[in-house]
């Protein structure tokens, strides 16, 4: 079976004070129709990038897309005119944004915002697409629907309008649907609520969903394969259980050690030390290497490639020489 959404060695560069320097470094991935696809790594990796490349929506400049292919159902996005692009978001693909508070228009009643996406790519009267809009408040759990869809953002809390993202997301039933750090900020009882909706979704209009995070937790409930990044790149991919099992790549591991468990003492925490090295500092070889207990000379030198070792593909020369 053919992938819905397909990203061949995406490359995105920009320009930067520092000179051109590359945000995405031949990135693939894949995701098919009714699939949840977790895209997982520290701020700065690449996640958000990879989301907006996908949606279009790369600042140019100082961005662009600088190789690869994004393939919707056949048809690659990269070549498609801007007007192609605006026709697709919404109806064919839609995001939920990370921060709700700022991707609302505080000057417009949540009912009016959801109603416009509604209009936008239906041919329904404005009075119909607010009808809808309240029946899409109704269907994604906020209580007093009728009377919320005449609220502004500012008058929801932080649960509601994420719910409001997600309805405004989902009104046109697009087939790809992008949740970047959709549960950001919100306590935990909320958040097992977004993901109870974005899995009822997903089993009523079969989308593929695309979930980005830092949280391996949401990696582990929500999705059926993932993949790990860093400094722009892909370093491991496979099945969901089996990533989360058996990880391979010290990455890796080092983000499910921070992983809190019940009866587990505070010395079974373990944190990944040094940060994300700024792009633009990137040398010839692995970017992980001086976080790495395993570094050696070729991990300096040589970037490792994501091929197949055990059970899914992983990009470290410890791994491919068996030394971990």
């Amino acid at each position: 079976m053919s992938a819905l959404l397909q990203i061949e060695d995406l490359r995105v560069t920009f320009n930067t004070r520092h000179g051109p320097v590359t945000a995405l470094d031949s990135v693939s991935l894949s995701v098919n129709a009714g699939e949840t696809l977790g895209v997982v790594g520290e701020s700065g990796c690449g996640k958000s990038i990879t989301a907006l490349s996908v949606m279009g929506l790369i600042p140019s400049p100082p961005g662009k897309i600088a190789g690869g292919a994004i393939r919707l159902a056949g048809e690659d996005l990269t070549r498609a005119s801007e007007a192609r692009m605006r026709a697709l978001r919404g109806a064919e693909m839609a995001m939920i944004f990370q921060e709700p508070m700022t991707s609302l228009n505080p000057v417009f009643t949540v009912g009016d915002q959801i109603a416009e996406a509604i209009m936008l790519h239906q041919n329904v009267s404005a009075d119909q697409a607010f009808r809808d809009a309240v029946a899409l408040l109704d269907r994604v759990g906020i209580p007093s629907p009728d009377r919320r869809a005449r609220d502004y953002p500012h008058q929801l809390s932080g649960g509601m309008r994420q719910r409001v993202m997600i309805a405004m997301a989902v009104s046109c039933r697009p087939r790809v649907l992008i949740a970047d750090e959709p549960t950001t900020a919100l306590d935990v009882t909320v958040q097992a609520q977004i993901f109870d909706l974005l899995n009822e979704i997903q089993r009523d209009f079969g989308a593929a969903i695309i979930l980005i995070t830092h949280d391996m937790g949401a990696i582990s409930e929500m999705a059926d394969r993932v993949a790990v990044m860093y400094a722009g790149r892909v370093i491991e991919q496979g099945k969901a259980d089996d990533v989360l099992d058996l990880p391979q790549h010290p990455y890796t591991r080092g983000l499910i050690s921070c992983i809190p468990a019940l009866g587990k003492g505070e010395d079974s925490l373990r944190e990944i030390p040094g940060v994300v090295p700024p792009l633009h500092l990137l040398g010839a070889g692995c970017a992980f290497a001086e976080r790495c207990a395993h570094r050696a000379a070729r991990c300096d030198s040589e970037k490792p490639l994501l091929q197949a070792h055990g059970h899914h593909p992983v990009a470290c020369h410890a791994v491919a020489e068996g030394r971990i």
